[in-house]
């Protein structure tokens, strides 16, 4: 397999969430994995927490979708249920399905688990360099993971093989490299030793963790472009997890908003950008700095997402959220993720047809036209 790539990064998010369209419209009706009503919780001194509380999203091939939402919304935990990794004995799937190519994920053994892990899901996690192991070469760790999944693979082979993986991320001198020790590495490099291991057998779903998280620019920048080319050169459907809206128009076709564990939003990443329809996705954009356009000050979320402890009733988002303008139903009642309009994009606000009105009044208070705050 090569991920040899001759186009050069895109130049930056506007050209790539308004150039680059999904390759989900020609996506198979079964998605690579799919994720229903998904709950996780936990017990603690203070009782019960839901980190996750019924989220449902599908992945298919060849595309990519992000989870997005500040520190704390529940996007890590969604993606460790689906590899089984979710801390024991306080946490545990309490309810929902996850399955990957057909096949249900929840409720297998461990034994089962281990083969499934970097053989038909893989994850890059989102400290590269704590997730190697010192003691062990980064050459013999990729070649671990491929005798583990082939136990036909002989050690020279492996290791071989290891070799071809690192040249196809881009390490150079990958033959001297793959006998250094994860200490050797840069930042970046680990990462790319990690997206080498998470595609070496070719899995059908692949996960990364905020894989640009403490990376300068330029570094992110040849990161995600390793992703996106492994991503194409595979097939892979691909979770990214990620709070970098930068990294969601770069990279994503769908996106998934989640706020206190749920999802509040769903559509793709140019309606996204263009047209949220739920007051937490537009606060996101408000909030985020910019450098090709005249905004005289951001506007940020007022106020700290729950604590999970204290999830608070009705719309847990109402404590934050302009468009309440005190009405009680969004104390009193829950939205529903209902679709928006025609299509699949789904938002789960009382009042998501006031949106457009919303992103006027946020204009306003920026001094911007309103087409800047969400044109990407």
């Amino acid at each position: 397999m090569s991920l040899s790539k001759e186009t050069s990064v895109p130049s930056g998010p506007a050209a790539s969430a308004v150039g680059r369209q999904s390759e989900a419209s020609g996506c198979p009706a079964t998605p690579s994995l799919s994720v229903q009503n998904l709950t996780v919780e936990f017990r603690t001194p203070e009782g019960t927490v839901r980190a996750v509380d019924g989220v449902s999203f599908d992945v298919h091939a060849g595309e990519t979708v992000a989870l997005v939402g500040e520190s704390g919304c529940g996007k890590t935990m969604s993606a460790l249920a689906v590899l089984g990794l979710v801390p024991a004995p306080a946490g545990h799937i309490a309810g929902g399905r996850i399955t990957c190519e057909g096949r249900e994920l929840v409720g297998l053994s461990n034994r089962k688990l281990r083969k499934i892990r970097g053989s038909l899901v893989s994850m890059v996690f989102q400290e590269p360099a704590s997730s190697l192991n010192p003691v062990f070469t980064v050459g013999q760790q990729i070649a671990g993971v491929l005798r583990a999944h082939d136990g036909t693979l002989s050690r020279r082979a492996a290791k071989d093989r290891a070799v071809e993986l690192l040249v196809s991320v881009g390490v150079p001198d990958a033959a001297v490299r793959a006998r250094d020790y994860p200490h050797q590495w840069s930042g970046g490099m680990c990462q790319r030793a990690l997206i080498a291991m998470a595609i070496a057998n070719r899995p059908r779903v692949l996960i990364a963790d905020e894989p640009t998280t403490a990376l300068d620019v330029t570094i992110q920048a040849q990161v995600l472009d390793v992703l996106d080319v492994a991503r194409r050169e595979t097939g892979a459907a691909t979770l990214l997890i990620t709070h970098d809206l930068g990294v969601v128009a770069e990279m994503a076709d769908r996106v998934v908003v989640m706020y206190a564990g749920r999802v509040v939003e769903t559509a793709t990443v140019a309606e996204i950008f263009h047209a949220p329809r739920h007051p937490y996705t537009l606060g996101l954009m408000a909030s985020l700095p910019r450098l090709d356009s005249d905004v005289r000050r951001l506007v940020p979320i007022p106020g700290h997402p729950p604590h999970l402890h204290r999830i608070p009733p009705g719309c847990p988002f109402h404590p934050r959220c302009h468009l309440r303008q005190g009405r009680s139903v969004c104390v009193e009642q829950a939205p529903s993720l209902l679709e928006v309009e025609r299509g699949p994009r789904r938002s789960a606000c009382h009042f998501q047809h006031e949106m457009s009105a919303e992103v006027a009044v946020l204009a306003e208070q920026m001094g911007a036209d309103p087409t800047v705050i969400t044109t990407p």
